[in-house]
């Protein structure tokens, strides 16, 4: 069982990995071995996760989410399998724990009245420093 708060704990058996060839340097290790971990969770049918978390899941994962609903991390930062398996795990972890936070709620606010004073205040500065940059109308130079 992997931890995520004190009421989610995600079974190992619902994790599934996939190890590939890792792009980028490394010589021939790159080439010949397959260190890069893919790790697929089923979000959409995983009995660890409650709807509200979810729902805020599938909307923080962004394009890691399939259409299935299978969530997609791949870890490739390590040259060891076992680092980059942990890795993903670590950014499973963080992603749930992440989903598992209630968003507070935006309170409405209005401005005060000195504040709304204050900016007609300085409408009306701006407005009468434009005002004596005209030309005075009457007098011809």
């Amino acid at each position: 069982m992997i931890r995520i708060t004190t009421h989610i704990a995600i079974d190992e058996r619902e994790l599934q990995f996939d190890f590939v060839r890792a792009s980028g340097p490394g010589g021939q290790n790159v080439n010949k071995v397959a260190t890069a971990a893919q790790l697929r969770f089923d979000v959409r049918h995983s009995p660890s996760l409650s709807d509200e978390v979810r729902i805020r899941l599938v909307r923080l994962a962004g394009r890691k989410m399939t259409a299935e609903g299978i969530l997609v991390i791949e870890a490739k930062r390590f040259r060891s399998q076992d680092r980059n398996r942990q890795d993903a795990v670590n950014r499973l972890t963080a992603l749930v724990r992440k989903a598992s936070e209630k968003p507070t709620p935006r309170l409405k606010t209005r401005p005060s009245k000195a504040s709304r004073e204050r900016k007609i205040h300085a409408k009306r500065l701006r407005s009468r420093t434009k005002q004596l940059r005209r030309p005075v109308p009457g007098s011809e130079d």
